[in-house]
């Protein structure tokens, strides 16, 4: 409490010092995400290492686990808070940095046809691209100004699970740039003098001379709706896991929801910007008409696109089990099933993409019957050894009635597995 008075009287004072953690501004949000990460890590490893264990549990191997598990839980509720205020935060300052970036491709814009009309003079169609350039970019200030609390001018193309959404930033630019190529014809139109020169712009927006470009147009914004339907529906249906991101980020565009490189992402990234940029060169050599893209290329972009959509019906997966055996330490005697036993649980996709954070993994559940069992976090160095993505060990507790009872495992996206029939003895 005295923390966050002391965050607010900064706040109203318009100074906030370097241990400001009050989460009212963007510095206090970032340095406590920053220190929460910190404790936590410090304190993981120390419990990893067997340290500051109270010795009322230090003599039970079962009891310490429990104890360091809340223990871990609690901080890594606290670092997931700190997250989020850290994450909104960031999202009400990116609208005035795209705000930057937008003007500032505007400003390269003038510099480029500034140099290139040395010697060849000031054209008509330079003045033209540049009120385009003008008024696109006034209009996405407006939007990221109205968008501003979610993320400004990218808010569009930021999905639901808070992540930078690889179909709707290709669909955008593509709509960006015909709106610019459009307006470039309009503002070439309104200077026109003679019918002969505004009969050839009104020809160069006929269908014809851009096929390509409206197919690719076409195509992109339809897989960027269908997409969308694809992963809900999955989603609902249980088989795509989905957890939500503390912030979008830039890498989000060429990864999947874990972090790691998606072949089908940067295909469909890459080769659409490619076409993209040979579009633009096309416009700036033509500004007479829609960027007429060949065929063979958007033909290109169409596989690109396809092969996209395949790769999200293909991602994902309902997590199963696969087996259930007792767990057994060294110079254990074999035995069955009994209550107060640990059990380990074999199968894949426990652990969601995108939930290897200790607030995720502390909200896993194993159902053992009507038994409702918490799954425990083992801290080892740089990590925890359970639960993972294969393997679960949580103990059978004494609420388990004797005799046949099902194991499910529900994971921090609140997926369900498949039930599993095991016999727990008395």
């Amino acid at each position: 409490m005295a923390v966050q008075e002391a965050g607010r009287s900064g706040a109203a004072g318009g100074v906030h010092g370097g241990g400001c953690t009050c989460g009212d501004c963007p510095h206090g949000a970032r340095a406590g995400h920053r220190r929460a990460v910190a404790e936590f890590l410090l304190k993981r490893d120390e419990f990893a290492a067997g340290q500051g264990l109270p010795a009322a549990v230090a003599h039970s191997a079962s009891a310490s686990r429990q104890w360091v598990s809340e223990e871990l839980t609690q901080s890594a509720e606290l670092v997931a808070e700190r997250g989020r205020a850290e994450g909104a935060a960031w999202l009400e300052r990116l609208w005035w940095r795209t705000a930057c970036v937008v003007w500032g491709l505007v400003l390269a814009l003038l510099l480029v046809q500034a140099l290139t009309a040395i010697g060849a003079g000031w054209t008509a169609a330079r003045t033209a691209g540049l009120l385009a350039a003008l008024v696109t970019a006034g209009a996405l200030t407006a939007a990221s100004w109205f968008h501003r609390a979610r993320g400004g001018a990218l808010a569009p193309v930021i999905g639901e699970d808070n992540r930078l959404s690889t179909s709707r930033a290709v669909a955008g630019a593509w709509v960006l740039f015909t709106a610019y190529a459009v307006l470039v014809l309009v503002g070439r139109l309104a200077a026109a003098s003679g019918h002969a020169e505004r009969d050839a712009l009104l020809a160069g927006l006929e269908l014809g001379r851009a096929a390509g470009v409206v197919t690719v147009l076409a195509v992109v914004s339809a897989i960027a709706v269908l997409v969308r339907r694809v992963v809900g529906v999955r989603v609902l249906g249980q088989r795509l896991q989905k957890v939500r991101a503390d912030r979008p980020r830039a890498a989000d565009l060429l990864t999947d929801d874990a972090g790691r490189g998606a072949f089908a992402d940067i295909q469909y990234v890459v080769i659409g910007g490619v076409a993209l940029l040979f579009a633009a060169v096309r416009l700036g050599r033509r500004p007479d008409q829609l960027p007429d893209l060949p065929w063979g290329l958007a033909v290109v972009v169409l596989i690109s696109a396809a092969t996209y959509l395949a790769g999200k019906y293909a991602e994902g997966g309902r997590p199963v089990i696969l087996s259930v055996v007792r767990a057994r330490e060294a110079g254990d005697l074999d035995a069955p099933i009994r209550t107060g036993d640990d059990i380990e649980i074999r199968g894949a996709g426990f652990v969601p993409p995108g939930a290897q954070g200790a607030d995720r993994l502390s909200r896993m559940v194993v159902r053992i019957g009507a038994v409702h069992v918490h799954v425990p976090l083992v801290p080892v160095a740089g990590g925890f050894s359970n639960p993972t993505d294969a393997v679960l060990t949580v103990p059978v507790p004494a609420d388990v009635e004797p005799g046949r009872v099902e194991v499910q495992v529900v994971t921090a996206a609140g997926v369900e597995t498949n039930r599993y029939a095991i016999d727990v003895t008395d």
